[in-house]
């Protein structure tokens, strides 16, 4: 009875403006007691509360063991994913960086720990490059708002010196795909032509 009387008085989630339009750091209630917990991870209408408005289509997971760095990933027009990330277990520093070019906070990014312990997530609107490095081993797991599609991979060089992202790690593993990826002054004159 005590757990359900504070779950009414209080909002199931924390919403954080970001500096960033549209991307929001977001806490949910966790409920605990002797037996375990209980959180939501998604509720529809808290997020059209905070004007977003995205359907779901597609989750992922994946795990990696700790030094994995996986991005910086997005998907080219007309396949452009909007993410809402967290971890299942362990730690990771989520980082996103804002491609789209008419954005006060174009080319400029952003970084958060996502942790297990607290359940926290980000929510990543459409229009940002996303990638993580796993601090200790961990499940991601992120939900989609628009299906994969191959042929509009894309990305930014994970270690760009114009971006000078501080991974929080020294020892990094990337797979050869994402050391390949384009710098931002690339991809940004590729914006252009």
């Amino acid at each position: 009875m005590y757990i359900r009387a504070k779950y009414l008085k209080l909002s199931n989630m924390e919403f954080k403006a970001t500096g960033f339009e549209g991307l929001f750091e977001i806490q949910p209630r966790i409920f605990e007691d002797e037996r375990g917990y209980f959180f939501e991870s998604f509720n529809e209408k808290l997020f059209l509360e905070h004007g977003i408005k995205d359907s779901f289509v597609q989750d992922n997971q994946s795990f990696s063991t700790k030094g994995v760095l996986r991005g910086l990933h997005l998907q080219n027009a007309p396949y452009e994913q909007g993410k809402l990330v967290r971890v299942i277990t362990g730690k990771v520093l989520d980082v996103v960086v804002d491609v789209r070019p008419h954005s006060a906070t174009f080319g400029q990014w952003y970084s958060v720990i996502l942790d297990s312990k607290l359940q926290n997530l980000l929510y990543v609107p459409k229009g940002f490059a996303h990638g993580f490095v796993t601090l200790e081993d961990a499940i991601f797991s992120y939900k989609c708002t628009n299906f994969y599609n191959k042929s509009a991979e894309g990305g930014l060089l994970w270690n760009d010196p114009f971006l000078n992202i501080d991974w929080k790690i020294n020892e990094i593993k990337v797979n050869a795909k994402d050391e390949a990826l384009p710098t931002f002054e690339v991809f940004k004159s590729k914006l252009y032509m």
